[in-house]
């Protein structure tokens, strides 16, 4: 089955696995890999800048994984067919990193409401113990993604026994993790408000590719990048050069 799949969703597929047993397997020997690879808090532990790429092949679980790898097989190899390989990579990684990015913000803010209640040090104490992993980020911008390529594609959900648009679902989605975003239910631990920046990180590249900002945005660049070129080579000849008579 793996061999049919596109070569991109394949490799993702495996490597998430078998990060979550060498995970699972470290685990025996006291061995955290979620504290070297699990997106912490930024100032919390120092920069350490492969965070936000590898916290996305780490899960809290079986559960938390096949959840992750069945959405990524029913939607992954659409959208690579559709887009490429190189291009699907893009972006997946840019919505994983958009989400990372989005639940940096959503502890700062915490962070600092937390401040009115406690201690600068018990703050900061707390802020240590502060992470989240998972593929979730960038497989809800791959759903968002397979919604607006394909609005009108019929979905079921596990409590819908009714066929739904596959736009209908990612909306459904987005308001439910809005709304537990929002809840404060005791035990979830769950990174909701990350879910939704790796949607909306995913509809901004969606935007960008389709009002081709990205290369009308380097033509400009190159344009200018020639221009500047040209006058600077005008520049260096003109402090050279002379117009002479001809009955001088």
């Amino acid at each position: 089955m793996l061999n049919n799949l596109p070569r991109a969703t394949r490799y993702l597929l495996l490597i998430n696995l078998a990060m979550w047993l060498l995970d699972e397997s470290l685990q025996r020997y006291g061995i955290q890999l979620t504290s070297v690879l699990g997106l912490h808090y930024w100032s919390s532990i120092g920069p350490r800048i492969w965070q936000p790429f590898t916290y996305m092949f780490m899960h809290g679980g079986f559960r938390h994984l096949f959840f992750n790898m069945f959405a990524l097989l029913m939607f992954g190899p659409v959208l690579e067919r559709e887009w490429g390989e190189r291009k699907y990579l893009l972006y997946y990684f840019v919505c994983g990193l958009g989400a990372a990015l989005v639940q940096e913000v959503v502890w700062s803010i915490q962070l600092h409401a937390l401040l009115s209640q406690y201690s600068e040090l018990q703050v900061a104490l707390y802020s240590t113990q502060l992470v989240t992993i998972g593929a979730s980020g960038a497989v809800f911008g791959i759903l968002f993604a397979f919604g607006w390529l394909f609005p009108d594609v019929p979905m079921f959900l596990f409590f819908i026994p009714i066929p739904i648009r596959a736009r209908t679902m990612v909306i459904i989605y987005a308001l439910i993790e809005l709304a537990e975003g929002f809840s404060s239910i005791p035990g979830d631990n769950v990174a909701h408000f990350a879910h939704l920046g790796g949607m909306f990180f995913g509809w901004l590249l969606l935007l960008g590719w389709r009002k081709d900002v990205f290369s009308r945005l380097s033509s400009l660049f190159r344009r200018n990048r020639l221009l500047h070129t040209d006058k600077d080579k005008k520049s260096r000849f003109s402090e050279y050069h002379y117009q002479r008579n001809i009955d001088e």
